[in-house]
C-alpha cells in the first residue's frame, strides 16, 4: 500500500486516487437489476476470477432480457482469449429480439449457421427470444 501511495505520490495523480475512492464508495446494486429491462448478454469465462460474480448478476437480472454465456477454457477476457467463441451467442441473442437477420445462410457444412451445426438448445423457442436461458459453448481447443 506504501510502494503504491509512493508512486501516486510521484505522479500527482488526483485523477487515480478519485478514481479509487469512487469505487470504495459505490453502493450496491444488486436489488436494483430486476428492474432493469435494457437486453444484457455477459459473457464470462470458465475459468475467470470473476466467473461467480456474473453468475450472480445473472441470477438477478430479469430473465427476458438477459442471457449468460459461459465461454469453456477462457479465463477473464473472452474477447481477446477466444472472440470466435462470442459470434454466435451474439448473433442469437440479436436475432431473438429482432435485431439481427443473416444476409443469407449457408450452406456449407463448416458455416456456423448451417442448421446441423447449431445446438438442438439454441433453437428452441426460450433461446431465441421468449426467454432466454444461459449458453454454455464449446469451443475447439485444436490449433
Amino acid at each position: 500500500m506504501q510502494a503504491c501511495r509512493s508512486f501516486l505520490d510521484q505522479r500527482q495523480s488526483m485523477n487515480i486516487w478519485r478514481f479509487i475512492q469512487t469505487i470504495n464508495q459505490r453502493h450496491d446494486l444488486t436489488e436494483s437489476l430486476k428492474q432493469l429491462q435494457c437486453r444484457t448478454l455477459i459473457f464470462v469465462g470458465e475459468n475467470s476470477q470473476f466467473h461467480t460474480e456474473a453468475v450472480h448478476m445473472t441470477a438477478k437480472l430479469d430473465k427476458r432480457y438477459s442471457a449468460l454465456v459461459e465461454v469453456q477454457a477462457c479465463g477473464s477476457v473472452v474477447t481477446e482469449e477466444q472472440p470466435h467463441a462470442m459470434l454466435i451467442p451474439m448473433e442469437y441473442f440479436l436475432m431473438g429480439y429482432g435485431l439481427f437477420r443473416p444476409s443469407h445462410v449457408s450452406s456449407s457444412p463448416r458455416s456456423p449457421l448451417n442448421p446441423f451445426c447449431i445446438s438442438p438448445e439454441l433453437l428452441s423457442p426460450e433461446s431465441m427470444g421468449v426467454k432466454l436461458k444461459p449458453i454454455k459453448t464449446r469451443a475447439n481447443l485444436r490449433v
